[in-house]
C-alpha cells in the first residue's frame, strides 16, 4: 500500500512540475534560443493552471462528425501570393476585431459569429454591419455541443441557417440584443482585468433582448442561407476566403503555441492541449515560409495583437482539415 502511495505521489509531482515548466521562463527561453520561423515570449501569467488554459480549447473531439457537407469549387484563376481580408474589405469593421472568449471554452462559437459578421457585411456590399452575438450562440444552440464546455464549429453554421442569431457585442458593451455575459479576465500578464477563474459556466439561454435594445428578439434574428465545409485542400480554402470572406478553422493547440509572439508558427515542443477554433483571414509568405493569417479570441494582448500566422500547405496541427463556413441571407 505504501509503495502505491509513493508512486501516486511521484506521478502528481511530475504532472505539477510539467505544468509549471510549460509556463516557465525556462521553457520560453528554450523556444527563444532555438532557430525557428517564429518568436516566443510571455503571453500567459506563469501562475495560471494548465487546467484553466485547457478549458479555453473548446473544440470537441467529435467536431469533425458535425461538419456540414463539403463545397468544392474549381480553382480557375491563379491565386495571389498573399491575401488579407482586412484590406480586401476595408469597409467592414468586424474583420479587424479581436474578441475575448473569457473563462469559457466558447472558441467554437466566437470563430463562427466572427465569420458570420464579416460575411454579412461583405455580401451586403457594406450596407449591413450586423454584429452576431456569441452569447446567443453559446447559450442557445443545443445541437452545437456543450456551451462553455466545448462545441462543434460546423453545427454553429447549421444553427445559423435553421434558427438564426441575434446581435450582440462584447461584455459590458450594451451593443445589440445580447452582449457577451462572460467578462474578459487577465489570463495574460498583469493588467487591469480581473483574475481568471476555472469552470466558466454556460449562460442561460434567453429569448429576449436587453431592455436598452429597442428591437424585439424575433425581429433581430438574422439567418444564414447556406452552411458548408471546405475540403482539406489549401487552394480550395484560399479560393473560398478570396471569394466569400474569412472562414472558421479548428486545429490542435500544443503547449508552445501559448507563447507565440510573431512569425510563422510551427509546433516544436510540448504536448497537445486540445482543439481550438479560430478565424482565418488570409494567407501569405514570410521569409519563404507560407502561412495562414488567423485571428484568435484571447484578446489583443495575446500573440501579435491577437493575431497569429501558422504554416500553410501541410495541414500543420490540422489547420486545413476542419474548415467551416456559410453564406448570409441578405434580404
Amino acid at each position: 500500500m505504501r509503495s502505491l502511495w509513493v508512486i501516486a505521489l511521484v506521478v502528481v509531482v511530475v504532472v505539477v512540475e510539467g505544468q509549471d515548466y510549460a509556463l516557465s521562463d525556462k521553457f520560453i527561453r528554450l523556444l527563444q534560443n532555438e532557430p525557428s520561423t517564429w518568436k516566443a515570449g510571455r503571453n500567459f501569467n506563469k501562475h495560471l493552471s494548465m487546467r484553466y488554459i485547457q478549458s479555453l480549447m473548446g473544440v470537441h473531439p467529435d467536431s469533425k462528425k458535425h461538419l456540414p457537407p463539403p463545397l468544392t469549387r474549381p480553382v480557375t484563376d491563379p491565386l495571389p501570393k498573399e491575401f488579407d481580408s482586412r484590406t480586401a474589405w476595408s469597409h467592414c469593421p468586424t474583420i479587424n476585431e479581436v474578441r475575448d472568449q473569457g473563462s469559457c471554452g466558447s472558441c467554437w462559437a466566437f470563430g463562427a459569429v466572427e465569420v458570420m459578421s464579416d460575411r454579412t457585411c461583405i455580401h451586403s456590399g457594406g450596407k449591413l454591419n450586423f454584429h452576431y452575438s456569441a452569447e446567443n450562440l453559446v447559450s442557445c444552440c443545443h445541437i452545437c455541443g456543450f456551451g462553455c464546455n466545448g462545441g462543434f464549429p460546423g453545427s454553429a453554421f447549421k444553427y445559423w441557417v435553421i434558427t438564426g442569431l441575434v446581435s450582440g457585442g462584447a461584455f459590458n458593451s450594451t451593443q445589440g440584443c445580447q452582449p457577451y455575459e462572460i467578462a474578459p479576465c487577465e489570463h495574460h500578464v498583469k493588467g487591469a482585468r480581473p483574475k481568471c477563474s476555472e469552470g466558466g459556466k454556460t449562460p442561460r439561454c434567453a429569448h429576449h433582448c436587453e431592455d436598452s435594445y429597442s428591437v424585439p428578439y424575433e425581429s433581430d434574428l438574422h439567418h444564414g442561407s447556406k452552411a458548408y465545409s471546405i475540403p482539406k485542400d489549401p487552394e480550395q480554402i484560399m479560393q473560398e476566403i478570396m471569394t466569400n470572406g474569412p472562414v472558421e478553422a479548428a486545429f490542435t493547440v500544443y503547449v508552445d503555441f501559448l507563447h507565440y509572439k510573431s512569425g510563422v508558427y510551427q509546433h516544436r515542443h510540448g504536448l497537445p492541449l486540445g482543439g481550438h477554433a479560430i478565424r482565418v483571414l488570409g494567407w501569405g509568405e514570410e521569409d519563404g515560409t507560407p502561412y495562414w493569417l488567423c485571428a484568435n479570441s484571447w484578446n489583443t494582448d495575446w500573440g501579435d495583437n491577437g493575431l497569429f500566422k501558422i504554416l500553410r500547405g501541410s495541414d500543420h496541427c490540422g489547420i486545413e482539415s476542419e474548415i467551416a463556413a456559410g453564406l448570409p441571407k441578405i434580404a
